[in-house]
């Protein structure tokens, strides 16, 4: 009897842990859903044209072209080929600075800014300035010394912010880059390739502050103390030669030899190109932009945000829910390209409640002829709760 007892009660015991060990799981699946989505930027999808290494006669060793909104690859030579980035990387050192810091920060500039080689703004140990001003010199005028007093801020050390700058590289997907400095003076172990400076000024375009300053033809510094000013002259020969030209930023040393990362906006289309050791960087760039402009042609299939359809939910206190794409969806065709372009939504056919807002419901497809060339996640716009016997009960009484 006792035995019987004992065993009843250790079944019993035994349900009990797998009931609650059940619960446990279905909140914690619950909990993952709802959880929201990092938000430190990834790699974006890549998508290339057919016959990308196609394009016009460059000087430069290596190059890339590719529109901003879509990521998608017009030409490459050797883009994804190691090679020295010089004072591009202060594209890295910029994006860093306006992601951890705020332009009204004061930075006091320390002993080891003015110690370091190549272009300078001459600035002086124990001077002051504002974050922004200091990005000015950054990105205008290359600033070697600007490179270090930025680091040292926000790094602590220029070790440090070396470390963080990395870490943001492979974030973003460049992984064939590995930073040595700030300023990108050449050095052991600093290297990277055009693709990967494309993807690095892609993100560096997003932030409004960084497009206004790469855009400026003339911006004028001071020091907090005010015995110090400086008017600056962008070093980007484009901006006041190129139709549309919008950006970003020069690199010259030795070893590295011309390089210039352009962008360029036109009908409101951004293309960038990416050239690396060229002989004539100016002319390379640009015949690859008008490249670019010239052949290519973007058709916007759906808009960020655009409620493209009602997707049905089973079981669900609504029939339907609104989705939407939370990117948009551009597809960069050649001119001379034909076939019939074509949008599909495709939402899973058991989409059952509980729908949690913002739960990816489907894709949206973009086809040219018969080939798929895009897909988006369709996202619920909101939630919607599962029925359940409660809910039919009132339904029914109510009436």
């Amino acid at each position: 009897m006792f035995l019987t007892i004992r065993f009843r009660t250790l079944q019993r015991f035994t349900y009990l842990v797998a009931a609650v060990a059940l619960i446990a799981l279905i909140a914690s699946q619950t909990i993952n859903r709802s959880r929201p989505a990092s938000t430190r930027q990834i790699r974006p999808i890549i998508q290339y044209v057919s016959d990308y290494d196609l394009g016009p006669a460059l000087s430069a060793e290596a190059a890339v072209l590719i529109d901003v909104s879509s990521a998608t690859v017009l030409y490459g030579r050797n883009e994804h080929q190691k090679r020295p980035p010089a004072s591009l990387t202060k594209i890295m050192t910029a994006i860093l600075a306006l992601e951890r810091g705020n332009l009204d920060d004061l930075v006091t500039v320390g002993k080891s800014a003015i110690e370091v080689d190549g272009s300078a703004l001459e600035i002086e140990p124990g001077h002051q300035f504002r974050l922004s001003d200091l990005l000015g010199g950054l990105l205008l005028e290359s600033g070697n010394d600007a490179a270090v007093a930025i680091a040292e801020h926000l790094g602590k050390s220029q070790d440090g912010f070396v470390k963080l700058m990395n870490e943001r590289a492979a974030e973003l997907g460049a992984w064939n880059t590995n930073f040595a400095n700030p300023s990108g003076f050449p050095a052991a172990g600093h290297y990277s390739s055009a693709f990967d400076l494309a993807l690095i000024t892609m993100r560096a375009l997003q932030i409004p502050a960084f497009r206004e300053l790469v855009r400026t033809k003339e911006k004028e510094v001071e020091n907090h103390q005010g015995d110090w000013t400086r008017l600056l002259q962008n070093t980007n020969k484009l901006l006041w030669s190129f139709e549309g030209a919008d950006g970003v930023k020069t690199g010259t040393t030795t070893e590295a030899g011309e390089c210039l990362v352009a962008s360029a906006t036109r009908d409101g289309w951004k293309l960038l190109a990416v050239v690396l050791k060229s002989k004539d960087r100016w002319k390379d760039a640009a015949a690859l932009l008008d490249y670019g402009f010239g052949n290519f042609r973007p058709v916007d299939m759906v808009k960020s945000g655009e409620i493209v359809m009602r997707a049905r939910v089973k079981n669900g206190l609504a029939d339907d829910v609104p989705v939407v794409t939370l990117e948009p969806l551009r597809l960069v065709l050649r001119k001379d390209e034909t076939g019939w372009i074509v949008g599909m939504a495709d939402v899973k056919p058991d989409l059952a409640a509980p729908v949690l807002p913002g739960e990816v419901c489907g894709k949206f497809r973009a086809f040219v002829g018969s080939e798929q060339m895009r897909t988006v996640d369709l996202i619920a716009v909101r939630g919607v709760e599962r029925r359940t016997i409660w809910h039919n009960l009132r339904r029914w009484f109510g009436r």
